[in-house]
């Protein structure tokens, strides 16, 4: 079992899906800004600041408070580019040795940018649907959004450990 201050740091160039994962993420967290930015001087005074697990908006606050969205994807993005640079820091089973490293940090660094990005766009999805009841164009998240948002992110992770399960 190697500790992790004694794990090999290996160099992984990122992979093509990656990097898809990456233009879709940040794609969305973009347009997303973009279209806050464009429809900011048509919004009301208070628009939708919070939903409940059905979709419904059960709090209005200020305009402002829609920059949180994007502040907090910022944070997260940032934060999770910081994981996936250091895979060797990811927590690994006991069988971690120096002949499987690498696959076990490649499929680590995959499950983080896959979960990055799809943080992104969940954000991102909410911001437009506030923006758009907002403006009297949208009418909800719908009773669908958490269900999928979670799955969406757990699928990724389910696969990722088995993905690991597989690695000898």
């Amino acid at each position: 079992m190697l500790n992790s201050w004694k794990r090999p740091k290996i160099k992984i160039l990122k992979t093509k899906s990656e990097w898809i994962w990456d233009i879709i993420g940040y794609s969305f967290y973009l347009g997303s800004l973009i279209f806050l930015i464009y429809n900011w001087n048509g919004l009301p005074d208070e628009v939708p600041a919070h939903y409940n697990g059905l979709g419904e908006v059960d709090r209005w606050g200020s305009k402002m408070e829609l920059f949180i969205l994007p502040i907090v994807g910022a944070f997260i993005a940032l934060l999770m580019q910081v994981f996936e640079k250091f895979p060797e820091s990811h927590n690994y089973p006991e069988r971690l040795n120096k002949e499987n490293a690498k696959e076990f940090y490649l499929v680590s660094r995959k499950l983080v940018n896959q979960l990055k990005n799809i943080c992104l766009i969940i954000f991102a999805f909410i911001l437009i649907e506030s923006v758009s009841i907002a403006l009297g164009m949208g009418n909800g998240l719908g009773v669908w959004f958490l269900p999928i948002a979670i799955l969406s992110a757990l699928i990724p992770i389910v696969l990722g450990i088995i993905k690991q399960k597989k690695i000898r």
